[in-house]
């Protein structure tokens, strides 16, 4: 397998993953739903250049650590498919990554989108 083709397959991996993420977690349902909102927000709201890299930004930071801890979870399923309490620090940890990143990340979307919506009511 030369170059291209080992770039095309780590691709197909990756896609992969992220169709498994969408199709079976439900957490990842939420994510969606969040990021289609933001980009109607973003385009119904005119966003700028800079507004859109920040959305754009915390939107893929969100998904990479979902997927981080939807891996985290599978890895710890394969190793302890027995309850272990560091099993469940490891998962709870990885969740608290998670949760880190989409409460940032809603609180950008609220400073991005909140004063356009709050011009547009008054």
């Amino acid at each position: 397998m030369n170059y291209w083709q080992k770039r095309k397959a780590a691709f197909g991996h990756a896609f992969r993953g992220f169709l498994d993420l969408v199709r079976h977690h439900p957490h990842a349902h939420l994510h969606l739903i969040a990021t289609t909102m933001t980009i109607l927000a973003g385009l119904n709201l005119r966003f700028a250049q800079w507004e859109w890299m920040v959305a754009i930004l915390c939107l893929g930071l969100v998904w990479a650590a979902e997927a981080l801890n939807t891996a985290l979870e599978y890895l710890t399923d394969l190793v302890s498919p027995e309850y272990h309490p560091l099993a469940g620090k490891a998962k709870d940890m990885a969740a608290a990554g998670v949760l880190c990143a989409a409460l940032a990340a809603f609180v950008v979307g609220l400073l991005l989108i909140g004063p356009k919506l709050w011009h547009l009511l008054m």
